[in-house]
């Protein structure tokens, strides 16, 4: 998850003809200002500092009256749980300005295992787009959902329907507005970051020291086979056949830190999670 495929640098530009990629594409305007078109007729306007995150697949052009220049990623399995096309804003200390720097430099350059800066860049920018998303609007009810699932996640107790239904809207209409304004419904949402646990859990140094149950009950997960069966279903494989590969990477080089989940676990490049 969150590899960072390419990085691309545009030098004053006024029009990106319409086109599309297999993967995510996160786009940071260093400057100027402008429109992604996309071919549902949907527009997304943005100024310096903005990024776009683009998904797979995604038919898009990008134009400007007065040019633009940015920097642009090619991400493959971001681990942020959106679906849809979006931006969101740089903090005032430019943070994610820094990364993609950073990333473009990294990129381009030969030194040894870069590949281990590009990773932890790729996390961190993940990390913060999740962030400054989470301060944009969204409505009172979906942010009081989003709150409690990133608080309770973890916990094997955690009743997320009851939650919901205790909120003073009808049921169903929460569980529509939340997609509609996150992406994707209340349960995936919360599985995605179970799921991203457990493979941060499962790809550790120390991941042996601990059985497929008690990393299911850190997840979140009261029943082990009903996690097997849900990390199987993501992944493409079980939680011990993950971690045994992930540990052969490992051993085959001791100075790698992070480990890049098989091809067979990652899924094809777009393609959609069950929906639990």
């Amino acid at each position: 998850m969150n590899t960072i495929l390419f990085v691309g640098e545009h030098p004053k530009t006024f029009d990106v003809r319409w086109h599309t990629h297999e993967h995510w594409e996160l786009v940071y305007c260093t400057s100027g200002q402008g429109a992604f078109r996309f071919e549902n007729g949907s527009v997304i306007s943005y100024q310096a500092g903005d990024v776009v995150a683009i998904p797979p697949r995604e038919v898009h052009a990008n134009s400007s009256s007065e040019g633009f220049t940015n920097i642009h990623i090619t991400m493959a399995e971001p681990s942020f749980p959106y679906r849809t096309a979006f931006r969101v804003s740089d903090d005032e200390d430019e943070s994610m300005k820094s990364t993609f720097s950073q990333a473009k430099t990294y990129y381009m350059t030969d030194i040894k295992k870069r590949e281990l800066v590009l990773a932890a860049l790729g996390d961190l920018l993940t990390s913060y787009i999740v962030v400054f998303r989470s301060n944009t609007e969204f409505s009172e009810p979906v942010e009081r959902i989003r709150s409690s699932i990133i608080r309770n996640y973890s916990r094997p107790d955690y009743a997320l329907d009851d939650f919901i239904r205790e909120l003073p809207f009808n049921y169903d209409y929460l569980r529509k507005l939340f997609k509609k304004e996150i992406g994707v419904s209340p349960l995936e949402y919360m599985t995605g970051l179970r799921m991203k646990s457990a493979e941060k859990l499962l790809t550790a140094m120390w991941t042996n020291e601990y059985t497929v149950s008690e990393i299911a009950q850190m997840c979140g997960f009261a029943d082990s086979l009903y996690f097997s069966r849900v990390f199987k279903k993501y992944f493409g494989c079980s939680p011990t056949n993950f971690s045994k590969s992930n540990n052969k990477i490992l051993q085959s080089d001791p100075g790698r830190t992070e480990v890049v989940s098989m091809e067979k676990a990652s899924g094809a490049p777009g393609e959609k999670k069950p929906d639990f």
